[in-house]
């Protein structure tokens, strides 16, 4: 109960972050509402060994270069007297914070000999990274059906979304090693992309940074719930995992309600 507890807080936006950004009331939405920088943003809380703190890209604007930046800080937000304008360079350069840049190709690159199994792992239920095992439902984007779908009907049913994509989610976290330090992982729309870092200090605190930069203008908390996948959640991976395309849902002896969760979220 305390770990669901000390979850939920951290599955919001501290009150400290950047000039240009405004948090909702829920401290679970931030919009970076003028230039392309100074939208900086912290966990309200640290983050637990194995706990990922998941974001949904909800705006985009046109018109900058750049995107979403993720990673760590052992930086306590309360502490910092200014809150740097960039993530990259302004506050890895403080020390103690690892934070990548989310790119369109940022996405796992499958190596020959792996596409059968890569093309696999989206039906699995859980995400599994060393020893954290993360429902991987919650994690996935996905994007809604439209006139259009058709051309995205390959991404919906391998549940995966450009990087970059509106409705995309990713995700940062940390798993212990047996040395004493951790690895962080960045996740993107169900996919772990690997130790991006490794090395970090387990002995501090280690809050999430999510850099609201550029073309990115507005992301969303999503809460992760770290138990068994529900039974609507397993009928929707196997509807998916056996029509030829989103809208054929549409079609099926299927309440309404059971319809528009296959078909969105």
């Amino acid at each position: 109960a305390a770990m669901a507890a000390r979850c939920r807080l951290a599955a919001r936006f501290h009150h400290v972050h950047g000039a240009n950004i405004r948090l909702d009331a829920s401290h679970t939405q931030a919009t970076r509402v003028e230039s392309f920088a100074n939208g900086l943003c912290f966990s309200q809380e640290p983050l637990a060994p194995g706990q990922i703190f998941l974001v949904e890209i909800e705006e985009k604007e046109l018109g900058w270069c750049g995107h979403l930046r993720v990673g760590l800080t052992a930086h306590d937000p309360q502490s910092l007297e200014v809150v740097p304008e960039y993530s990259l360079p302004d506050l890895v350069n403080m020390g103690d914070t690892w934070v990548f840049a989310i790119t369109r190709s940022h996405n796992r690159v499958v190596v020959e000999g792996e596409e059968a199994q890569a093309r696999g792992r989206p039906w699995e239920p859980f995400l599994l990274i060393e020893r954290v095992r993360i429902p991987r439902d919650t994690l996935v984007g996905r994007s809604r059906p439209g006139r259009y779908s058709h051309i995205l009907d390959d991404l919906y049913k391998m549940n995966v979304l450009p990087a970059t994509a509106r409705r995309s989610r990713i995700g940062v976290l940390y798993a212990p090693q047996l040395d004493g330090t951790a690895d962080m992982h960045i996740v993107i729309n169900g996919e772990d992309m690997g130790p991006s870092a490794r090395g970090l200090p387990t002995t501090r605190p280690l809050y999430a940074v999510i850099d609201v930069f550029a073309s990115t203008k507005s992301v969303r908390v999503i809460p992760v719930d770290y138990g068994f996948p529900s039974l609507q959640t397993l009928c929707r991976l196997v509807i998916q995992k056996h029509i030829v395309h989103r809208l054929a849902i549409d079609g099926l002896d299927l309440p309404p309600l059971l319809k528009s969760f296959c078909q969105h979220e």
